[in-house]
């Protein structure tokens, strides 16, 4: 098992988590090799060994975060022991967490930066079809217990659950609060309502 205290021994795990709290700071505006061997304390041919280039190194911490919250939320929704309202909760509980740790505003950054570096932009790509896969097996499971979803086909409630959580992300970021934009609520309100029809079909 990979310990915490393994991670901080590895020279590029640490050359990442530098990187993020560059990126994080500063923005990828001004995220730079130099910036981040000075927030490591090592040498910039370090950077230069482990990822190439600053793009390497960008896509290597995306990578690296990412991999690890797909894994968490597969293992959530996998779960046959939750309800589709209590996966929906912890898909809440997570955006929380991922706002916390960064894990949003690295996202946020690269999306702006893929829209002109194809690079950055496939690797944005790949990671929002690995998100709205396991959203689309969630829709799926609940297509499964209730029948028609109306006149909506399943990729398309999928795609409009990403977007609503993108979205979220987005002006979350911007500083806007509950007050002007309930967006938390309303999110955890969707949970509810898959929860009162949990609750109807079982009476």
């Amino acid at each position: 098992m990979t310990t915490q205290a393994s991670l901080r021994s590895n020279p590029k795990v640490e050359l990442l988590e530098a990187a993020k709290r560059v990126l994080l700071e500063d923005g990828y505006a001004g995220l730079s090799t130099r910036a981040v061997a000075a927030e490591a304390g090592t040498q910039m041919s370090q950077i230069r060994y482990h990822f190439g280039s600053k793009e390497g190194m960008v896509l290597a911490l995306f990578e690296h975060m990412n991999e690890a919250l797909i894994a968490r939320q597969a293992e959530t929704f996998h779960r046959p022991d939750l309800t589709v309202s209590q996966k929906w909760s912890r898909a809440c509980d997570y955006l929380e967490e991922d706002l916390e740790s960064g894990y949003v505003r690295v996202l946020q950054e690269l999306t702006a930066v893929g829209w002109s570096n194809p690079a950055v932009g496939d690797a944005i790509r790949r990671a929002v079809a690995q998100w709205q896969s396991l959203i689309l097996e969630l829709v799926r499971e609940v297509e499964g217990q209730i029948g028609s979803l109306g006149p909506f086909r399943a990729e398309e409630i999928a795609t409009l659950i990403g977007a609503a959580f993108v979205g979220a992300e987005s002006l979350i970021l911007l500083g806007f609060d509950d007050t002007q934009h309930p967006m938390r609520a309303a999110l955890r309100n969707v949970g509810d309502l898959i929860g009162m029809t949990e609750a109807r079909k079982e009476t």
